[in-house]
């Protein structure tokens, strides 16, 4: 039961002939999604000389639908050039996207990347994209590596503005110390750049292409650490500058002016923070030259390690708060509604206020006071005229009586209050996220809009091969939740959906530590889900477990679907 994503996962571009201090050309990409519907990922990079030329250039006649190991369905080719081509692809087996770089076994390198992509696949470890599978078979090389849904390229971040210092500090010191530990155990990358560097949504530091994307374009060096190096601190020097560290352009950032030189990061703009500045100049600096000050330069990412350890630890920002408004009492209640405003310096007569219950307002309340007493004193003779009427009655006439009337007094309906929405975010344990961008539009008193699953192959049920698919709200603050109105977009066989409490708005928490509301199931476009017991939470989930089949329309195929919306919670 596969889902349908969208999402591109790989893109691999020519070029790459030039030194590491001339202009970046590009390289393999390792599946970032950036827009939920159709994407294409470019890798600009820089090289580092020692290029070889294929033997074989015309890649292989492949095409939509093919599949490799009757296991890896091609989806849509990305790119196509220097006699191989990156795929967007689906594992069918394990029902998940993922990128295929593909080439012909007679290609000058296909050995050079099945040694690489085989050695990166050892090395196991998690701040690095994982290879999943390097293959030879039919005449063809492929590798196949992991597709990252929640990730964003460090070129789409620096394309807003340069990162802040904690930001950029948490960046150089996981490169580091991910390359230094991929050193060890021989491994290079040789193209590191923001397109080959991503920031997950939980504020870790990836690392795609090691060792393959060199491969891929025959990049070799003589000095493997001090390339890995300079390029780390030429990332660090982008993400303080939101400039490239040469004179060309590269990576959608502008190159430094001609004929200066490199200068520091604290040169070019204003308010870097000076410690990452002068790192960045050690790791640039890296050919035995002294960087800024006495300090040494960094000729390895182990260097790196120990430098970064050496700097003051960078906190991240407090949040900003913004004090609340002044509380300003209105002229009303100063007294003075439709009197003119007095002049500057004249000194205004206090007026004598009058008696206790002597004025307008003391008089009404008066007769209020007055108006509400007789009413009492009427209601009460009325009850007691009617108690004694009762007495005239059976005694068990009286009781069954009285018992009706206990009954109606005590049920009397408490006041529904709609819960106001303060915030949402999708909910995706397994890593596998459906649209979390349109998580807002469940809540955003549009009908129109909504939140939207993909298409699976089977159901109504969703289990085993996806548990649910859902979104957490927060409420603001700790409510009585009673019941949960969800507007859908699909009908037919039906939706069933749990409420759960939760204790945050993490995506990736487990179902069970949250606690149970209600469930419910319907076939129409509206479900009704109510408690027996309201429940205490500030976050609430909504959990969709099973979903009706529905045909193809402009944003997705046909399969079993569901879209959310609008969401109500009441009280």
């Amino acid at each position: 039961m596969a889902e349908r994503s969208t999402a591109a996962v790989d893109v691999a571009d020519n070029s790459g002939d030039e030194p590491l201090t001339a202009q970046a050309d590009q390289s393999t990409a390792d599946g970032v999604a950036k827009n939920r519907e159709r994407d294409t990922d470019s890798d600009e990079a820089q090289g580092s000389g020692g290029i070889e030329h294929p033997g074989r250039t015309s890649p292989p006649e492949l095409h939509s639908g093919h599949k490799l190991a009757r296991r890896y369905r091609l989806e849509e080719c990305v790119t196509r050039l220097d006699g191989f081509s990156s795929w967007r692809a689906v594992d069918e087996k394990l029902r998940r996207a993922v990128g295929v770089h593909i080439l012909p076994a007679d290609h000058a390198r296909a050995r050079s990347v099945l040694a690489a992509a085989r050695s990166a696949a050892l090395l196991g470890d998690p701040r690095f994209v994982q290879v999943l599978d390097a293959v030879e078979e039919n005449d063809l090389v492929y590798v196949v590596h992991e597709w990252l849904p929640d990730a964003t390229e460090l070129t789409t971040l620096l394309a807003s503005g340069p990162l802040e210092p904690h930001d950029a500090y948490q960046m150089v010191s996981q490169l580091s110390s991910a390359m230094a530990a991929a050193h060890r155990e021989g491994l290079a990358h040789l193209r590191l750049n923001p397109s080959a560097v991503l920031r997950t949504s939980t504020g870790q530091w990836r690392i795609r292409g090691l060792a393959v994307n060199a491969a891929l374009r025959g990049i070799t060096s003589e000095t493997p650490q001090r390339t890995d190096t300079e390029a780390i601190g030429a990332l660090l020097y982008a993400a303080l500058t939101q400039r490239w560290p040469y004179e060309n352009d590269a990576h959608g950032l502008s190159g430094l002016p001609k004929d200066v030189g490199l200068i520091a990061p604290d040169q070019v703009r204003a308010g870097v923070h000076r410690g990452l500045s002068e790192l960045a100049m050690r790791a640039l600096a890296n050919d035995g030259a002294t960087a800024s000050r006495h300090e040494a330069a960094c000729t390895t990412p182990e260097e790196l390690v120990k430098a970064i350890g050496e700097m003051p630890r960078i906190r991240p920002p407090e949040p900003a708060f913004t004090a609340p408004p002044e509380y300003q009492r209105t002229t009303y209640q100063q007294g003075t509604y439709g009197r003119p405003a007095p002049h500057p310096g004249a000194t205004q007569p206090v007026p004598t206020p009058p008696p206790p219950l002597q004025s307008r307002t003391g008089r009404a309340l008066k007769w209020a006071v007055s108006a509400l007493l007789i009413a009492a004193l009427g209601l009460g003779s009325w009850q007691l005229a009617d108690a004694l009427m009762e007495q005239d009655k059976s005694d068990d006439t009286n009781k069954t009586q009285t018992t009706d009337d206990g009954d109606k007094s005590s049920s009397s309906p408490k006041p529904v209050t709609t819960l106001k929405i303060q915030g949402a975010a999708e909910y995706y344990p397994d890593g596998s996220a459906q649209h979390p961008g349109d998580a807002k539009l469940t809540y955003d008193n549009d009908s129109s809009t909504y939140w939207r699953s993909k298409s699976f192959n089977g159901g109504p049920v969703l289990a085993p091969y996806k548990q649910g698919v859902g979104i957490v709200y927060d409420l603001g603050s700790e409510q009585s939740l009673s019941s949960a109105s969800i507007g859908l977009l699909y009908g037919g066989n039906y939706t069933a959906a749990t409420l759960y409490a939760a204790d945050s708005l993490s995506s990736s928490a487990s179902l069970s530590s949250m606690k149970k509301i209600a469930d419910a199931k319907t076939t129409g476009k509206e479900l009704q889900i109510s408690a027996k017991t309201a429940a205490k939470t500030r976050y609430v989930l909504v959990w969709i477990t099973a979903a009706p089949y529905s045909g193809s329309d402009d944003y997705s195929g046909a399969g079993y679907k569901q879209a959310i919306t609008d969401v109500k919670f009441t009280g």
